[in-house]
């Protein structure tokens, strides 16, 4: 095992020996594909994107224990553990439960074992703030994401079908060691669903392509816009106002805000650059990013602040004039104070807004 990989592991070890002792507890449970990806340094523990994942990993003051099936254990031991020789491997029968720990692990029979349901925040808070080598995975994921956004939407015409597009995104991030979570591209006939799921309709005049890329654990989350034909003046207006929104919660992120604080300032940015102010109840408006697409949501009392090198995405999106506009990237809360757009390519169009690059419709 590396030396940095080595550390990595020792600290966040530390951490939930720390936040156990804090509880009274001899042991904590990580079971959800989150937690299990940022203790074990981005390993990738499951099989369907759909299912759970098909590893349990028992976190104890003496070290660990990770329960698998015995169709897994190779596999994650020789390509996903990065020889994280700490680890003790518990070896289940396909058909047993992982969670039943007496099972596999008997001497965590009568222990006291934590949930991470019971601890939700207190992990959440561990697993959002992010060293420096995640920072760097995640850096260059997005921009690897940023990058299949450019190279598949420089070349796609209106004819082309949502179905077609959404594949040739997911294929770009697939060839970049990426697990496409989402995929969904709007042509203008459909630019009034939130979430569209691709189909076979032909791109027209505008279209919108999100994609959302999970490697080394991190989740990537970014939306972009092409246009066919000349910008119409309730277009550019638009377009101009979502970034006048998305400006206005930016300027509300620092250090020790709680993340709730900021859906008043939300409510009053949609009317205030010419929106309905309802538009904020129509669709979420994102949270703080990482080993989760949203870790948490923004929702009316979420009580999780903002720490010093955490990720976020926010994704305002309104509708006016029978157009839809949105627009989202994977940001940074650097050690500094500093907002760092993490999703850029250099190669799409972009404003400067408050002194970050924000994208723009590429026109074609």
């Amino acid at each position: 095992m590396s030396s940095a990989a080595a550390i990595e592991h020792a600290t966040k070890h530390a951490q939930l020996i720390e936040l156990l002792q804090a509880h009274g507890a001899q042991a904590i449970m990580l079971s959800t594909p989150a937690s299990l990806a940022w203790f074990l340094g981005g390993a990738r523990t499951h099989v369907s994107l759909g299912a759970p994942p098909i590893a349990r990993v028992l976190v104890h003051a003496d070290g660990c224990e990770l329960a698998t099936s015995v169709s897994e254990a190779q596999r994650l031991q020789n390509e996903e553990l990065n020889a994280l020789d700490q680890i003790n491997i518990h070896v289940t029968g396909w058909y047993e439960s992982l969670d039943d720990v007496g099972s596999w692990f008997g001497q965590a029979a009568a222990w006291e074992i934590l949930d991470e349901s019971e601890i939700e925040s207190e992990l959440r808070a561990l697993r959002t703030s992010l060293s420096a080598v995640e920072i760097e995975r995640y850096r260059q994921l997005c921009q690897d994401t940023a990058a299949v956004m450019t190279d598949v939407l420089s070349v796609v015409s209106s004819a082309d079908s949502e179905f077609s597009v959404a594949a040739k995104l997911s294929a770009g991030a697939m060839e970049l060691g990426g697990e496409v979570l989402v995929a969904l591209v709007s042509s203008a006939a459909r630019a009034g669903y939130r979430h569209p799921l691709p189909k076979g309709v032909p791109l027209g005049r505008k279209a919108m392509a999100v994609l959302c890329v999970r490697r080394h654990g991190l989740i990537a989350n970014l939306t972009r816009w092409v246009r066919f034909e000349p910008a119409t003046e309730q277009e550019i207006s638009g377009e101009s106002d979502i970034l006048g929104v998305e400006a206005e919660i930016l300027s509300g992120i620092c250090a020790g805000t709680m993340l709730g604080d900021l859906l008043p300032r939300i409510q009053q940015a949609y009317p205030a650059h010419g929106f309905d102010e309802l538009e904020w109840t129509r669709h979420h408006q994102g949270g703080i990013a990482g080993y989760s697409g949203r870790d948490p949501r923004l929702a009316p009392g979420a009580t999780d602040r903002f720490q010093f090198n955490q990720a976020f995405t926010f994704n305002p999106s309104a509708q006016r004039d029978g157009l839809t506009f949105k627009v989202e990237d994977t940001m940074l809360l650097a050690e500094s104070g500093a907002i760092e757009v993490l999703s850029v390519d250099p190669r799409w169009p972009a404003i400067m807004v408050n002194g970050l690059p924000r994208p723009q419709v590429l026109q074609r």
